[in-house]
């Protein structure tokens, strides 16, 4: 049996789960194999490497070239080693540990009836959100959002198979544009998502800045007053929190910094307000 986490074997996950950009996990290990069988070259044929380095430095200089090419191949492989490492970290473990950590913090979801989990991707937070429905006998639901029709049928079977099929719905939709109405759901919730939004114009680009921006403004909308949003993501945090205390967002939460893709990251959670008023709201730093 594999490692578990709570009641759950690591086996089992990974097998609903999967890996989900395995193409990016191959390059990482193909490159590492790569350096790595090239610094052990450079180990074993150290001497041959210096003789035939000798014709284009001088006197003992060719020892230190080949020396310092060899030492950054290894370093290379140990470097590409610890990011693959990473993103299977990242891809599953740290993905399902951050789910039950962004549902835990909702208070009581026997009086959700609604809610939603924008960029659902294979669904490891939509169905953590569908598992605490079931447990708490609510008779709500939770949507599933994605920007490809085929990501939300491959979700769906992963709802089936963690026996939470029906709480869940899944569509297909434009972020940027939600397909629901003003105050509709309980709780939204979103998983290392909004930052891809845009990056088709770069990710620092102010034109990537602006969607985002777009789809924060969107999340906020559809949200019922008094209802409570919960977001993982990389990178941008501070622009998202900047933006919600523009929209008078209330009881706004970051959480310590997390490594995740090689890269920072950060729950931010707050609460739409019931009446907005005017004023800056407090950030505060939540290091449970």
């Amino acid at each position: 049996m594999g490692k578990t986490t709570g009641n759950r074997d690591w086996t089992q996950i990974y097998a609903i789960y999967g890996i989900e950009q395995w193409q990016t996990l191959v390059f990482l290990l193909f490159h590492a194999f790569f350096f790595s069988l090239l610094s052990l070259l450079f180990l074993i044929y150290f001497d041959q490497i210096c003789f035939f380095l000798d014709s284009f430095f001088l006197s003992g200089a060719a020892r230190l070239a080949a020396g310092f090419t060899g030492a950054v191949t290894a370093l290379s492989a140990v470097c590409l080693l610890f990011a693959a490492a990473n993103f299977v970290y990242s891809d599953v473990p740290l993905q399902y540990e951050m789910a039950q950590r962004m549902v835990s913090s909702v208070g009581d979801w026997s009086c959700v009836k609604t809610a939603l989990d924008l960029g659902c991707g294979r669904g490891i937070l939509l169905n953590a959100v569908a598992t605490q429905l079931k447990k708490t006998g609510s008779s709500g639901r939770v949507v599933g959002l994605d920007r490809s029709k085929r990501t939300t049928l491959s979700t769906l079977r992963t709802a089936k198979l963690e026996g939470v099929q029906e709480y869940v719905t899944c569509r297909e939709g434009d972020v940027k544009t939600l397909p629901f109405g003003d105050n509709y759901f309980d709780v939204v919730v979103s998983s290392v998502f909004v930052h891809t939004v845009g990056k088709e114009h770069g990710q620092k680009s102010v034109e990537a800045a602006a969607e985002r921006m777009r789809v924060l403004g969107e999340i906020v909308r559809v949200v019922k007053p008094g209802g409570l949003c919960v977001v993982w993501d990389l990178l941008h945090v501070p622009e998202y929190v900047r933006r919600l205390q523009e929209l008078k967002m209330e009881d706004i939460r970051v959480s310590e910094r997390v490594t995740a893709f090689m890269a920072g990251s950060h729950i931010v959670s707050f609460r739409k307000p019931s009446e907005l008023v005017a004023g800056p709201r407090e950030v505060r730093l939540d290091w449970r």
